[in-house]
């Protein structure tokens, strides 16, 4: 198991003073076996009255007793000293433990700060929270301010990025409607020729095309805030009256699935999801499936699958991208490519996810997990 760095401070803080004990304790042993009989007998006489004379069978005893009395200072010294050591070892290593966790602290406030952000459905949302860790100007006050203000550059990036997609969107509206109204009045007239009407109806096509993509750039810019307007929407209700199709044939299971969001976010999610599942089909016994149901771990679930061509499942995960699409569909395909984008990014506006597979025999199975409404 990995050490934490509070876990690896205290083994290095505890080490040390363990290893620093022992040097102690090992030095004053040898210092103390060291001494000459000569202080043992100072403190053997020390405590007697008459000391025998020299070269009598007194003497002999003395010497026995000043080596039993060195020996047992040093076992007892020693056996003392390693239970001091054990226990004062123990307190050094608990304190070791609450200092480096007090010490750790603003670290720990920096990662919580950092994985709510990181978890946050909406990137507007997470980036607008900031550390402001208060303390002394040291080396962990530094990274989290320099933090603060990567935050803040983030956060205006990504809402100017946003300011200027609608922007543009609603500014290249004007003259998309105006391209529209004249080519009407210029297919008006019953005098213009096959080739002007020709002319003119592929125009109409791909200024229609066009106004998808606008709409679909401000429904993306739109739906990638969180959603903080909530209404109690079944899914089941909304599947009811998106799942139709004249092409292919779509079976639908509407079960309960009741969440809190925005009608029109969740109608657009299910739809994109629907259509898309019927544009990238077969031309012949083509099918889509649309299922709704509530799970019993407090989530909802959306799945729709449908037929269709064969998908490596190395291109599944790039079919979310924006503008992405799969094969050679750019040239051909009516739409804009962002129908996969806007599902993700009104599943994480909601606090959910969405997650797709290839099929073996072909298409895609998408599921989308929603919170369940309380």
């Amino acid at each position: 198991m990995r050490l934490t760095v509070r876990g690896r401070l205290t083994l290095v803080y505890g080490g040390l003073f363990v290893i620093a004990g022992l040097v102690l304790l090992g030095a004053t042993y040898l210092l103390v076996g060291r001494a000459g009989p000569g202080t043992m007998r100072a403190i053997v006489t020390d405590n007697t009255l008459a000391p025998p004379p020299r070269g009598t069978a007194g003497e002999a005893d003395v010497k026995q007793i000043i080596a039993g009395t060195q020996a047992d200072t040093l076992n007892s010294m020693l056996t003392q000293g390693v239970i001091a050591l054990a226990v004062i070892s123990a307190a050094a290593i608990a304190l070791g433990w609450l200092i480096a966790g007090r010490l750790l602290q603003p670290l720990h406030q920096i990662t919580a700060t950092a994985r709510r952000i990181a978890e946050s459905p909406a990137a507007d949302r997470g980036l607008h929270e900031r550390i402001a860790l208060n303390g002394p100007a040291d080396e962990i006050k530094q990274l989290a301010d320099t933090f603060d203000l990567m935050l803040a550059r983030l956060d205006h990036s990504f809402d100017g990025q946003r300011r200027f997609i609608a922007s543009a969107s609603h500014e290249l509206r004007t003259p998309l409607t105006l391209n529209r109204t004249l080519l009407e009045v210029a297919l008006t007239p019953e005098t213009a020729s096959p080739e002007v009407r020709q002319l003119g109806t592929t125009l109409l096509a791909i200024n229609d095309r066009h106004g998808r993509l606008i709409d679909g750039l401000l429904l993306l810019a739109r739906s990638d805030r969180e959603v903080t307007v909530r209404s109690y929407v079944d899914l089941a209700d909304i599947v009811d009256h998106v799942a139709v199709s004249d092409t292919v044939k779509v079976l639908s299971e509407p079960g309960e699935a009741a969440v809190l969001g925005d009608p029109v976010l969740l109608e657009r999610l299910v739809q994109n999801l629907v259509e898309n599942g019927v544009r990238h089909n077969v031309a012949a016994n083509g099918w889509v499936s649309v299922a709704t149901r509530t799970r019993p771990d407090g989530w909802v679930e959306l799945q729709v699958a449908n037929s269709g061509p064969v998908v490596p499942r190395y291109e599944v995960p790039g079919l979310f991208e924006p503008f992405h699409r799969y094969g050679t569909e750019r040239l051909h395909s009516p739409g804009a490519g962002l129908g996969l984008s806007i599902v993700r990014a009104v599943a994480r506006a909601h606090g959910g996810e969405v997650r797709a597979h290839a099929r073996d025999e072909g298409g895609l199975i998408v599921t989308v997990m929603l919170p369940r409404a309380p």
